[in-house]
């Protein structure tokens, strides 16, 4: 009977060295993922979060930059579009329909007047 029991202990042995050499082992790719998420993933997902917030807080009257680059004030507001009213020519506004997402920018008020 001894000579198995010292063969179980030496097989136990052994095998714990290479768990532990495994885990070693994948402990930079563990680290490369958790550095990727706090440098990449997490910003993009504030960034997301706070346009989210921006455009369901757009109303008329708000100054607005689009991302076709259209600057104008907003004289129409609905579920998915808003109505951006970019100038006046012969006393009619020009009013261009974008959708909510496509405003990139709300400005201060009075920044267009200034321009």
């Amino acid at each position: 009977m001894a000579p198995i029991n010292t063969f179980a202990l030496i097989t136990a042995q052994a095998a714990a060295p290479g768990g532990e050499n495994a885990l070693m082992g994948m402990l930079p790719i563990i680290l490369m993922f958790v550095i990727l998420y706090f440098l990449m993933i997490r910003p993009q997902m504030k960034r997301q979060k706070e346009h989210r917030n921006m455009v369901s807080a757009l109303a008329k009257g708000d100054e607005v930059i689009t991302s076709g680059g259209l600057l104008g004030k907003i004289s129409k507001v609905s579920d998915s579009y808003i109505t951006v009213e970019v100038t006046t020519l012969a006393d009619k506004p020009v009013e261009v329909i974008v959708q909510r997402t496509a405003v990139t920018s709300v400005l201060p008020k009075g920044t267009i007047k200034a321009l």
